[in-house]
């Protein structure tokens, strides 16, 4: 694999635990190839463009899902939540790192990332400012709803990402990884400190129309100011992708539903197997078989 990656200065050492859950966050300080094409995942206008749309709204918004759980966490009475909230922290916030890094390299690759991101930052901004601490917390584990379904599928179904650039790969299988390791801990911290289920099913309805919305728009703020016609095909391709036969939302449905159900729990479907699998896979791509440790 070519793909250029700092591992930092403890790679192929013994990780230090950060806290006691298993929930551990892993620095990768990711340095992208500048060689890197503008149209990285399958040669795809649509998927990249798609994809980095994705990418930015994560920095700000990993910073949204921090400060959501950080004003519960001096709240909370069970011991081992507090020791995964400091895990879910710390993954989150290189997430948003990382992610940054990423975004910085797609803007000198002509697209418009830093536009999209201010916006992104003064949505939230308005949305901390007149949304409730209940209701924030409940948009976080919404949110985190979603990425974790994603992040499962794309770890059940790895053809997904069949094309990306091999330099690109680690990048989204960390996260998706991570996302699937931590997606409980928000929920459990609006289990103990708010447990309304009105508020949680009510702001998961809001929280999807936004979420589609902002997507397709985020989408068009990329491409109205690239200098390269639309590909007509690859969004053709693209829609084939994500709602065919095969799609990768297709499958997304009954996960979608169960979160409205007053007995759900994250932790209903067990992807351990899926995280481990992802985790072996992106230590031996990036030669780093300290990211193992956490295995059991």
């Amino acid at each position: 694999m070519n793909a250029k990656v700092n591992a930092g200065p403890d790679s192929g050492k013994k990780t230090k635990r950060l806290n006691k859950s298993e929930i551990q966050p892993r620095r990768m300080d990711f340095e992208f190839d500048p060689a890197i094409p503008r149209y990285w995942f399958d040669n795809s206008q649509f998927k990249t463009v798609l994809l980095t749309a994705l990418s930015c709204t994560f920095p700000e918004g990993e910073r949204f899902f921090l400060r959501s759980v950080r004003h519960y966490q001096p709240m909370l009475r069970n011991e081992m939540l507090k020791e995964e909230v400091k895990g879910f922290i710390g993954q989150e916030a290189h997430h948003g790192n990382e992610h940054e890094r990423f975004n910085a390299l797609m803007q000198t690759k002509g697209m418009p990332t830093e536009k999209v991101s201010n916006f992104v930052l003064e949505g939230l901004k308005w949305q901390a400012k007149h949304m409730s601490r209940e209701r924030q917390l409940a948009k976080t584990c919404a949110l985190e709803h979603f990425t974790a379904m994603l992040a499962e599928s794309i770890l059940e179904n790895p053809e997904f990402l069949k094309g990306m650039d091999e330099r690109m790969l680690p990048l989204w299988l960390w996260h998706a990884v991570e996302e699937s390791e931590h997606k409980s801990v928000a929920f459990d911290v609006y289990k103990e400190q708010v447990d309304n289920y009105w508020t949680r099913v009510s702001e998961m309805a809001v929280t999807t129309v936004e979420f589609t919305g902002f997507t397709i728009f985020h989408y068009f703020q990329l491409r109205s100011e690239m200098d390269d016609p639309t590909d007509w095909a690859s969004i053709r391709k693209g829609f084939n992708w994500m709602l065919g036969s095969k799609g990768i939302l297709r499958s997304l449905g009954p996960a979608y539903l169960s979160y409205y159900k007053r007995s759900f729990h994250p932790s209903q479907r067990d992807s351990r197997a899926l995280r481990d699998g992802g985790l072996k896979k992106l230590a031996a791509m990036l030669k780093r078989p300290e990211l193992l440790e956490a295995l059991s």
